[in-house]
């Protein structure tokens, strides 16, 4: 079922004329292409934003309604305020059914459960592209592309001109071009190498320096080194015992011959 939706011509242009639309709800937006020139328009935002969140909305033929008049369109392009979840200007193009047009479809990956790279051999499926360009008359239009990854092994790819496309529907790639679409690979895991450098990376545990702490010493060879304390500090007040009784000897000398 085509998606409709409705809108009203825009009269003001600019900066201001725009700001003050969207502060009242509204967005601003163009039609262009086909044989008519562009006009300018304005949506209603919530019903718009609802319609953005739809993926249909993006890939498929809509249906514009402007002034009475219904106009087959392709949304163009979205320009999104950069944090508010607001929409701020909408493009989009007019075709015509007897020309080709130039779209981005989504991809939709199936059986990847089933594949035996996945249920076998413990891989896991990563997707390379989500959308692809694609050429078709718009009567062909796919809303998505199914890729089929039901025979895929670890290792093995699909590539862009393996995808069973639709009638009339043409992937748009250049002479030698053939992406890869998806693949499945092993999730990283510790090697054998891996685990001996890490082995050789290790400190062994003689290598690690301790700090060993002097053993308590015996009775007698405590007391031994007490006399040992003793007899060093005798010695030292020695000398000092000596200088000091030598001014005191010199005074009372002095004192005799006076």
């Amino acid at each position: 079922m085509a998606i409709e939706i409705s809108a009203r011509k825009r009269e003001a242009q600019g900066t201001g004329p725009s700001r003050r639309l969207r502060r009242l709800g509204r967005v601003p937006g163009v039609v262009y292409g086909g044989e008519q020139g562009p006009v300018t328009i304005e949506l209603d935002h919530k019903d718009l934003y609802l319609n953005l969140r739809n993926e249909k909305f993006h890939a498929s033929i809509l249906t514009l309604e402007v002034g009475g008049a219904k106009q087959q369109v392709l949304l163009r392009a979205v320009n999104m305020h950069p944090f508010k979840m607001q929409v701020q200007h909408i493009d989009f193009q007019r075709v015509s059914k007897d020309k080709k047009i130039h779209m981005k479809v989504p991809l939709h990956f199936i059986n990847a459960e089933s594949s035996p790279g996945v249920k076998e051999q413990g891989g896991v499926v990563s997707h390379v592209l989500n959308e692809l360009d694609i050429s078709c008359f718009p009567d062909d239009l796919p809303e998505y592309i199914e890729v089929d990854l039901g025979a895929l092994a670890v290792g093995n790819s699909i590539h862009a001109r393996d995808l069973a496309l639709p009638k009339g529907v043409e992937a748009t790639l250049h002479k030698d071009e053939n992406p890869v679409v998806a693949t499945v690979v092993v999730p990283a895991l510790i090697t054998e190498e891996e685990e001996a450098a890490a082995a050789e990376a290790a400190v062994a545990p003689s290598e690690i320096p301790t700090t060993e702490q002097a053993a308590p010493a015996k009775e007698g060879e405590a007391a031994a080194e007490g006399d040992k304390g003793a007899k060093g500090a005798a010695k030292a007040e020695k000398p000092g015992a000596a200088k000091a009784e030598k001014p005191a000897a010199d005074k009372c000398d002095k004192k005799d011959k006076k």
